[in-house]
């Protein structure tokens, strides 16, 4: 499969979802650049801004299965992972499933289950595999996990710790609807769901060649030292104790590769990096204290505004 190919896809893919989503063509740009690049999603936004019409739209569209988990206090591990269970006509452990098997994962309002549960879904994401005493069990590709959190109410939540943070390569926020954007997405919904009767335009098979050919997309060295000094800038900032990690570089890298490639070009340019950099980023720094001023993104635009940025005769 050639770039121009994966961007035919991943075009037909954004025209198919936005016939159920109105007025998001950049945040569905955005998740399927992290699913390209082999990444998750995490959603952070207020209920009923359509998170989960958008993952089971997504679903739809590459003809993958799709599970939503439902996250509570309650909830245990062996609930995402499965668990061996005793057969007595056997004698013998049987493995039996849990929800985390799946293509298109929605771990729904992911920070209201405990540390414990969380941490669940840290091999299945990294590895895209659960090891269940001792077996190891491969999820199917394209293996992509779309969680979400409401940043308003945290009553009765666990804040995500770093480690679980840094498993997602972006942040994303859907936001409300202009005013003829949500008039559109009444009358849409008046009397059926476009949900049900959406056709898959792309398969899962064609996502794992779109990731290998994407992988190819040329990133030049001046870009990958402009990375560089980016994270550094937000590792020297003052109002920040956590600074992006040199992995958080390396998967900024390979979001703009996806992204140049939803573009129809085999090559980075700066602005993919500055396009993305706000989205992977914010969410794996730490500031200082909390009587801060200086918000995560505003570090983010900051360093883009401040570090050279290499001239087109230095990439090219």
């Amino acid at each position: 499969m050639n770039m121009q190919q994966v961007s035919e896809k991943m075009q037909a893919v954004i025209n198919n979802i936005e016939k159920v989503m109105v007025g998001k063509r950049a945040e569905i740009e955005l998740t399927l650049t992290a699913l390209v690049a082999r990444g998750h999603v995490l959603l952070e936004d207020v209920p009923g801004t359509g998170k989960t019409t958008f993952a089971k739209t997504l679903a739809a569209s590459i003809s993958g299965t799709f599970k939503r988990i439902q996250f509570t206090p309650d909830l245990l591990p062996t609930d995402l992972t499965g668990l061996n269970v005793y057969n007595p006509k056997t004698g013998d452990f049987n493995f039996r499933p849990g929800g985390l098997f799946t293509h298109i994962l929605l771990a729904d309002e992911i920070n209201r289950a405990t540390p414990r549960t969380q941490s669940g879904l840290l091999e299945c994401m990294e590895e895209r595999q659960i090891t269940m005493d001792g077996v190891t069990y491969p999820l199917d590709p394209p293996y992509f996990v779309i969680a979400t959190q409401n940043p308003i109410e945290t009553q009765g939540t666990f804040p995500l710790p770093e480690a679980q943070l840094d498993r997602f390569l972006m942040q994303i926020s859907l936001g409300y609807l202009s005013t003829d954007e949500e008039t559109n997405v009444i009358e849409r919904f008046l009397s059926n769901s476009p949900l049900e009767t959406l056709s898959a335009v792309t398969t899962c098979e064609d996502w794992v060649e779109m990731q290998k050919t994407v992988a190819t997309v040329k990133v030049h060295s001046e870009l990958c030292k402009y990375i560089a000094n980016l994270a550094l800038f937000t590792r020297k900032h003052s109002a920040v104790a956590l600074g992006v990690s040199p992995r958080a570089s390396l998967v900024l890298a390979k979001a703009c590769q996806g992204y140049a490639a939803l573009k129809g070009r085999d090559f980075v340019i700066p602005e993919d990096i500055k396009t993305l950099a706000p989205h992977c980023w914010a969410h794996r720094l730490g500031l200082k204290g909390v009587g801060q001023n200086t918000s995560k993104p505003q570090v983010i635009l900051e360093a883009l505004s401040t570090v050279e940025v290499p001239t087109e005769e230095m990439w090219q």
